[in-house]
């Protein structure tokens, strides 16, 4: 089944096909540098760690305390975790994979 976006648009479609193109981290700092403000980035890496512990069960505390998130950021993140389009569950799980592929524990 394919998911159908209601924020696809020509814009969006030409900012994801640029990123798909990005082939390593120093790429994607080198890119991300330029498209996003220092803040913007940061915000998306403190979401992504705020998923990645509430997938872990930690507690709004604790994420809080780890990654300086808001209470109302946490929220929004866990909202999106159990209504949303599932983009953190796809991801986490692949980074969960990409961990075990490693040799890593899951």
């Amino acid at each position: 089944m394919s998911y159908q976006s209601k924020l696809k648009d020509p814009f969006i479609d030409a900012l994801f096909e640029a990123i798909l193109l990005l082939e390593n981290e120093q790429e994607c700092y080198r890119f991300f540098e330029d498209i996003c403000t220092v803040a913007e980035l940061k915000s998306l890496a403190q979401r992504l760690a705020v998923a990645k512990m509430l997938d872990q069960d930690c507690t709004y505390t604790a994420i809080a305390e780890t990654t300086g998130a808001s209470t109302a950021t946490i929220s929004r993140v866990k909202r999106s975790l159990n209504y949303g389009a599932d983009g953190y569950k796809l991801i986490i799980s692949r980074l969960k994979q990409k961990k075990i592929d490693k040799g890593g524990e899951g």
